[in-house]
């Protein structure tokens, strides 16, 4: 038995006229007759009761009709969603994220995503840089938000780039100004967290310090971004942090412009090979609202 003929039974069954039924199925009357009489041999039981001017179904058949119409409902659906994953419209996403990009492009691109594709489950995992890397290789998530650099292999696209600033003690005597010089906070205890967890940013923040005459003296080190600057509002020490993180409000903390140029950091989006139309999907949502920021940055640079 194959699916066309029980798209055939039901047409005759809905239509209980074998010359309807076949304009409606576009093949001629004979042959649907025949097909109707092959499947009735194959079930073994009679479908419909003929007679020259009526059909009618059988009780068996009005049982068959009953649980056909079904199965083809579900043949159907399952049509549609296959069609819907296939486009990226249907499924699951398992994406990584480091705490600080939280704080910027991560919540909009999420936002934006689910309401182009509400269909699409995501499940979020706030880990490292590190672990994303090595969770993305293991099959574990499918899309990470990283700090660069990124290891070669992996696909990678920057999505969003900022500058550091500093966060001070409210209680710090440069806590009032209207920004501070990097190389005034030389004898300063830093706030920073381990190279091992990312390099990239590690790197340009001692990078910075050292350009500005010193190198950073670590008094503690934390995992996470909103730990650093925690542990500044408790007086253990200062912090130099992604300009974003001045959406982290923390009593105690007092977030200052550097008046030294200051490089630029980035929050990249990782994901592996031969992704998935879901991830496809993501990716164009994330370089759609990468683009219309870039341009409303570079019109404002324009205004001002």
């Amino acid at each position: 038995m194959e699916l066309r003929h029980l798209r055939y039974f039901i047409a005759v069954a809905e239509e209980l006229n074998f010359t309807r039924a076949a304009d409606r199925l576009h093949i001629a009357q004979p042959p649907l007759s025949q097909q109707i009489q092959h499947l009735e041999a194959e079930l073994g039981f009679q479908l419909f009761r003929r007679t020259k001017r009526t059909v009618v179904l059988t009780e068996a058949g009005q049982v068959f009709f009953e649980e056909s119409q079904k199965i083809m409902q579900q043949v159907d659906r399952a049509i549609q969603l296959g069609r819907q994953t296939s486009r990226g419209e249907l499924g699951q996403l398992t994406i990584g994220f480091v705490s600080s990009a939280s704080h910027n492009v991560v919540p909009a691109i999420l936002q934006a995503f689910r309401t182009l594709h509400p269909a699409v489950k995501l499940e979020l995992r706030e880990m490292t840089t590190n672990e994303q890397l090595q969770r993305l290789r293991e099959g574990q998530i499918d899309i990470g938000f990283i700090r660069p650099p990124v290891e070669e292999g992996i696909n990678s696209e920057i999505v969003f780039r900022e500058v550091l600033i500093a966060a001070l003690p409210q209680t710090h005597p440069m806590a009032d100004r209207a920004n501070v010089q990097l190389r005034q906070l030389s004898t300063e205890p830093f706030i920073l967290f381990p190279r091992s967890l990312a390099p990239g940013l590690y790197d340009r923040i001692v990078s910075f310090c050292q350009q500005a005459g010193f190198s950073p003296i670590a008094a503690q080190e934390a995992i996470q971004m909103q730990t650093i600057v925690s542990l500044v509002a408790a007086e253990m020490g200062v912090a130099i942090v992604p300009e974003s993180m001045q959406n982290f409000q923390r009593l105690g903390v007092v977030y200052k412009p550097i008046q030294e140029i200051s490089p630029i950091v980035s929050i990249a989006l990782i994901w592996g090979q031969n992704p998935t139309p879901a991830v496809l999907r993501f990716l164009q949502t994330a370089r759609d609202l990468s683009n219309v920021k870039c341009q409303i940055s570079n019109l404002k640079s324009q205004s001002d």
